[in-house]
């Protein structure tokens, strides 16, 4: 059994699982290009063994599952108080560490995505095939965190599910903003070296007006911008 997911009022035209594809709004080809350069970067840290575990959170679809399932993370900024989730947009307290400069052309394409200002941002890597426990990333429908991600290739097999009836969809697009709330999400193991890269902030006013906003349950607003999008066409 799962707690807490669909618990909340949700728009009636809204499905899971789903996700808003951001390929539209960024340059594709730039991302693809820097494909070698984060990739590089990304194994000399590997040898160095030096980053930390990524952490699933306590919500997980199973209890069983590991919440430290061994993916590492490179921290591109870092809070100037102690960690606390819910502040990944809360970009006063966020400055850039170390990491930021070995990695700065992959900085400045940062800097194109549509925030005003970011908050956390951090590449999650692994190099064997180790899945990512499917999980949510908190459990507050009325707090939908701003953010991108995205990944240089496609090689990364990613997910949304729906934990009513177990249906996955996998990310087929380069850059993706989807409901972490009531759904969940996770990666399947894959040989060799995989990563992504998630942003959080504040997306742009002119980005804003896009989005439809739910009335209800805010956490859901990509589901829904991903539903009319698909009613649409």
């Amino acid at each position: 059994m799962i707690s807490g997911a669909h618990c909340e009022q949700l728009d009636p035209r809204i499905s899971y699982p789903s996700y808003k594809s951001f390929d539209e709004f960024v340059d594709v080809d730039a991302l693809r290009a820097l494909d070698g350069y984060v990739r590089s970067r990304i194994e000399r840290r590997l040898a160095a063994e030096q980053d930390r575990r990524f952490y699933t959170g306590p919500f997980l679809l199973d209890s069983s599952a590991a919440e430290l399932p061994g993916t590492r993370m490179i921290y591109l900024s870092r809070s100037t108080r102690a960690e606390d989730y819910y502040d990944l947009d809360n970009t006063d307290v966020w400055e850039p560490t170390e990491a930021a400069e070995e990695f700065s052309l992959l900085m400045d394409f940062i800097a194109t995505l549509p925030f005003r200002r970011t908050g956390r941002m951090m590449i999650i890597y692994d190099d064997v095939a180790r899945p990512v426990s499917a999980h949510r990333d908190h459990a507050s429908p009325d707090l939908c965190h701003e953010f991108v991600w995205f990944r240089t290739n496609l090689d990364k097999p990613f997910y949304m599910l729906d934990p009513a009836t177990g249906e996955q969809a996998y990310v087929r697009s380069h850059c993706a903003w989807f409901d972490t709330v009531n759904q969940f999400h996770g990666g399947d193991g894959r040989d060799g070296l995989t990563f992504s890269i998630r942003v959080d902030g504040v997306f742009d006013h002119a980005f804003r007006a896009r989005i439809p906003v739910p009335a209800h349950n805010r956490a859901s607003t990509p589901a829904l911008w991903a539903a009319l999008e698909q009613g649409a066409g």
